[in-house]
């Protein structure tokens, strides 16, 4: 397996840790992101490890990719354990994890690993579904109801919940997120931002990533595509504002390379992995 650009010998003393999650037993329209997380590694060494946007380098940070977790294929109650049970791992050790995904659910036990070290825990969502069913195909753990369970289960209060990039749902996921969580349609601002940080400002925070908030045209090589999606560049000046705020963890999730062109998806999954590292490791 390819490790990501740039990372560490040792795990000892690094600050971020990279996990894959190669999962896609949920995905409700096309499979293939369980090829996520090695083909965004593969396309780091197809970018700088400079970003000229922060002015920094990735060969001055410290972290290491510990690689893929293994499943039992097929088993989603056994692979979340596997992933909570190694996330758990690296937190209690000050670790910071950045996960490969996979579908949408692997962030599910990630973040429910951080909310048991992290008791006030908020999470930033950026994603074009609002992934906030109950039940979906008659399941409760599905790529689709993922941030009702982080909501449910994870976080203090479900205002604790952030979403960012809405653009798709049931009139109930809409309804329910309206009441129940921070959800807008949009990309916030910089003041918006600025309130953001204003309202959290010394919390531990995670981001998730679905790459399906990007728009089709930018990022094609997902499951379940959505138009009117963001830019890519306007998506990584959000992230940039966010640099102040003390991020424990974050994800990129539903990169799938079968389906992709050229690989403009895994490789903006592997830019917008080496802004997150040079940012918060």
């Amino acid at each position: 397996m390819t490790r990501f650009m740039s990372s560490s010998s040792s795990i000892d003393k690094t600050k971020m840790v990279i996990i894959g999650a190669p999962v896609d037993y949920t995905c409700s329209r096309s499979p293939g992101t369980r090829g996520g997380p090695d083909a965004i590694r593969e396309e780091s060494w197809n970018i700088e490890s400079y970003s000229p946007s922060l002015e920094m380098d990735l060969e001055d940070r410290s972290f290491y990719d510990l690689g893929n977790i293994s499943f039992p294929i097929g088993d989603v109650s056994r692979s979340l354990e596997n992933i909570e049970q190694v996330s758990r791992m690296l937190f209690s050790k000050g670790k910071k994890v950045l996960l490969l995904g996979g579908e949408h659910l692997v962030s599910y036990p990630v973040i429910k690993a951080a909310s048991s070290f992290y008791k006030n825990l908020c999470v930033i969502h950026f994603d074009a579904h609002a992934d906030l069913r109950k039940f979906y195909h008659g399941g409760s753990l599905s790529h689709a109801s993922v941030m009702r369970l982080v909501a449910e289960n994870c976080l203090q209060s479900g205002k604790d919940l952030h979403q960012f990039g809405i653009r798709s749902g049931t009139r109930e996921e809409f309804e329910w997120g309206y009441h129940n969580t921070c959800l807008s349609s949009r990309l916030p601002d910089r003041e918006q931002v600025e309130d953001l940080f204003q309202e959290i400002k010394g919390r531990p925070v995670y981001i998730s990533i679905d790459i399906d908030v990007f728009d089709p045209s930018v990022a094609p090589g997902t499951g379940t595509p959505e138009p009117g999606g963001v830019h890519s560049s306007d998506f990584l000046n959000v992230f940039y504002e966010m640099n102040r705020f003390n991020v424990i963890g974050f994800d990129i999730v539903e990169v799938s390379p079968l389906i992709d062109h050229n690989g403009i998806t895994s490789l903006l999954g592997a830019k917008i992995a080496r802004e997150g590292i040079l940012l918060w490791s």
